[in-house]
């Protein structure tokens, strides 16, 4: 076996050596200077350089791309929720049915940007997950430029708005380096928060490279329609400032990964519209489906996983819960459509409509299944492996979607919006993780409008159909780094020729093992071992399974081949480890649990014990913030109370879902402790803190013996123990993937509901140290103990 694979990983590394040859280098080489410098103005001629124009006619471009959506959900692909924007632009443009992704958030975005596999643009997983090998390192090498930086250096303004979920775990903090934002690849505006997902109501925004705060103080604040407001924003200011100059902008909402947020006008009108279930849903989707051309007539449609529950054998509560989850869903999906659908009215009002190429994309993947069986009220609570108690969700039904929860749906609903397809997110092997539904509308080119495109065709033939669209060609060398040949093909052939055959025959698919081939019609797939709702499993990579679907005529891989073909599947194993070798899919690598370890990646943090912290320093991101889980911490203050008192933080990391706070409330010392919203733990001092100068120091002594264990907690102030108590239980692998560590304030939301963000301390907190307990003290940490300590004696 090593032997074969050592020969097709030769052959692929000859196949790859062979580049294709770029129609330019970017950025242009500067013109000479065409005019005379003679001895004085008088006998001199001026010439200024000719700058970059796109060419003539060159169409707006908005890219849309939507979250966590299955092919089965939006009414324009025969699903259940309404998007009439999508409806809009399908009617005035095509619907591709044969579109994939490359089953999850960070990768298929790289893909998207960079018209080369997710492996080749070393993200072969998210960003938190990222490890040492070339398709996995979560570094975007600058030999796979984005479509985008071509644009901008060929006359085009250029921004992306909501998701970024590509910039490494280490380089989120103001530290940077920033060359992996997006203002580094090529937008030259970014409006949007980091990471791979965000909460509609409370977002960790960034405008460029700068944390900023949404605004507090305006009511029924959501993110989906301030994201709109900005876009809108930016582009008439475009076409105030410079009309004929062409523009991309990239639009990413977080909607619809969790938390599933939507204001409640929009969670009413989906009322009673999900009671019948998700098995019956499927059914109603799968005929629309076929009414709507949008599948074959002899389509099968593939049956319920026994591990999901039939919706007939829940109990009342459960049937009422999981249909208001997704009423919630749909809500959300269905508001996020509705801002996308303002963005073409105003651009319909300048008249830019007709030359305006709008590509949306409807998921980055499908579905997602890590809602768990029963769904969430907290996705925190799957991150850190706590379960939830039913009854607590239950009580809570109301608050679904809120800014009270960080909420998510159940595996039978993932499943039924990703119809007619077998699987959901972050299986790769199934078309129920990568398949997605695509319409792309411009007027003044496309005139098979309301027509189907049936072409196979995948993420990575984005980018080179936009760099088509505009009339640029992808350079050779970009920035003086020679560039790797873009892996994607155009479509735009398929404009005109809906019975072309596809310009895409081979495409691999691979994502924590699961994986495929696609090749001429056929699809060899790697039966799942594990389900994606079931965390810290990783089986024997040979333990996967093989099946051969002939998706030519079998849709939706309903009939496996495997045991009727063995040549052909054989044919296609050897071809997916000769693309595999290509593209950097090796070493595969099934565990997930393990790759959230932050030590595992590059860190700012690594071999420090002692942190030193000032008031107003916030956003400070969990992978480049002190690491307190799992093992024992000191955080002591420098603080000074003015004569009528102090409340405020003090420090604190996370939020309302999961975190720890370390503040005075009502001038009295607290540490809470928030468990993933499962439980809460509150120590408190019972004096008010006197007016002067004051040492507060927080000693959490931790149980030790594994993950997720307990601890003891003193608060001591001026070397005086004014409270002590446990916390039984521990968070074990995550806080938070947007909430962050502040210092003097709390921005997002807050660990307690005792406060109202932001809570400024409100008397003098002069510095902050955290240290690990249990870790050895660097010279550079007694340095910094030593320099507090000074500090500490002068003040006083």
């Amino acid at each position: 076996m090593m032997g074969r694979i050592f020969r097709l990983s030769l052959l692929a590394f000859i196949c790859s050596s062979a580049s294709a040859v770029g129609q330019d280098v970017l950025p242009r080489p500067a013109e000479p200077f065409k005019g005379h410098i003679g001895r004085t103005l008088k006998d001199s001629r001026p010439d200024f350089p000719k700058e970059i124009q796109a060419p003539k006619g060159a169409p707006n471009i908005l890219l849309i791309m939507t979250d966590d959506v299955g092919f089965g959900a939006s009414s324009t692909f025969g699903g259940p929720i309404s998007t009439p924007t999508m409806d809009r632009l399908a009617q005035a443009g095509l619907r591709y049915t044969q579109f994939h992704t490359t089953a999850l958030c960070s990768p298929t975005r790289a893909a998207l940007l960079s018209g080369r596999n997710h492996h080749s643009a070393a993200t072969g997983v998210v960003m938190e997950l990222g490890t040492g090998y070339p398709g996995y390192n979560s570094l975007m090498p600058k030999n796979a430029g984005t479509f985008a930086e071509v644009l901008k250096q060929n006359g085009y303004n250029t921004a992306w708005y909501g998701k970024n979920h590509n910039v490494p775990d280490w380089h989120t903090s103001q530290a940077g380096p920033f060359d992996l934002w997006p203002t580094g690849l090529g937008f030259e505006y970014f409006y949007g928060f980091l990471g791979g997902d965000a909460n509609q109501w409370n977002p960790a925004l960034f405008e460029g490279t700068k944390p900023i705060e949404r605004p507090h103080d305006v009511k029924d604040y959501h993110f989906d329609k301030d994201m709109a407001d900005h876009l809108i924003a930016r582009i008439r200011l475009l076409n105030a400032m410079g009309p004929d100059k062409p523009w991309l902008q990239y639009y990413a909402p977080g909607t619809a990964h969790a938390p599933h947020h939507a204001p409640k006008e929009w969670i009413a009108k989906f009322k009673g519209q999900f009671d019948q279930g998700w098995d019956k849903v499927r059914e109603e989707t799968f005929a629309r489906q076929k009414k709507l051309g949008i599948i074959p007539s002899d389509t099968k449609l593939t049956p319920r996983p026994k591990e999901i529950p039939s919706w007939d054998s829940l109990s009342p509560d459960q049937k009422k819960v999981f249909a208001r989850m997704m009423e919630v869903y749909a809500a959300a999906l269905s508001h996020a459509d509705h801002q996308m659908g303002r963005i073409l009215d105003v651009i319909e009002e300048m008249g830019k409509l007709d030359n305006t190429l709008v590509i949306y994309i409807q998921g980055d993947n499908g579905a997602s299944a890590e809602g768990t069986l029963h769904g969430l009220l907290n996705e925190a609570s799957i991150m850190n492996n706590i379960p939830e108690d039913f009854s607590q969700v239950l009580a809570r039904m109301d608050e679904l979607g809120s800014e009270m929860t960080l909420n998510h749906y159940p595996v039978g609903w993932a499943h039924a919006m990703d119809t007619p397809f077998q699987w959901t997110k972050q299986i790769a092997s199934h078309f129920g993780g990568t398949r997605n539904g695509l319409v792309i509308s411009w007027p003044a080119r496309i005139k098979d409008r309301g027509g189907i495109r049936t072409q196979f065709h995948h993420i990575i033939d984005i980018a080179p159909t936009i760099l088509e669209a505009a009339g640029v060609g992808a350079p050779s060398e970009l920035n003086g780094v020679a560039q790797k040949p873009i892996e994607g093909v155009s479509m735009i052939y398929t404009f005109d020729d809906a019975k072309a055959p596809s310009a895409r025959r081979t495409q691999y698919f691979e994502m924590f093992v699961n994986r495929a081939i696609y090749n001429d019609g056929w699809v060899a797939a790697t039966t799942p071992a594990v389900a994606p709702w079931v965390m810290g499993q990783s089986p024997s990579i040979d333990a996967y399974g093989w099946e051969l679907y002939h998706v030519t005529e079998d849709f939706s891989q309903a009939v496996n081949l495997a045991d009727k073909e063995p040549a052909k599947l054989r044919e296609l194993q050897d071809l997916f480890w000769i693309e595999a070798a290509k593209y950097n899919v090796l070493p595969l690598d099934n565990t997930k649990v393990e790759r959230f370890d932050v030590s595992i990646r590059p860190s700012l943090t690594r071999g420090r014990s002692v942190f030193t912290y000032f008031d107003g320093m916030t956003r400070i991101p969990e992978g480049t913030a002190p690491d307190l889980k799992n093992k024992s911490f000191k955080i002591g203050a420098d603080i000074h109370i003015p004569d009528k008192g102090a409340s405020g933080v003090i420090a604190t990391q996370g939020g309302r879902f999961n975190g720890w706070g370390f503040y005075l409330l009502n001038g009295k010392p607290v540490f809470h402790y928030n468990l993933v919203g499962v439980q809460q733990f509150t120590i408190a001092g019972q004096e008010e803190l006197a007016p002067g100068q004051h040492v507060v120091l927080l000693n959490f002594k931790y149980d030790g013996g594994g993950f997720g264990k307990g601890g003891m907690v003193t608060i001591a102030v001026d070397d005086k123990t004014v409270a002590e108590g446990r916390i039984d239980r521990t968070y074990p692998f995550r806080v938070s993937f947007d909430e962050t560590l502040d210092i003097g304030e709390d921005t997002g939301t807050p660990v307690s509901e005792d406060y109202q963000v932001p809570f400024h301390f409100t008397g003098q907190l002069h510095r902050v140290l955290i240290r690990l307990s249990d870790s050895p003290l660097s010279p550079e940490d007694e340095e910094q103990i030593r320099r507090a300590k000074a500090a500490i004696t002068l003040s006083q």
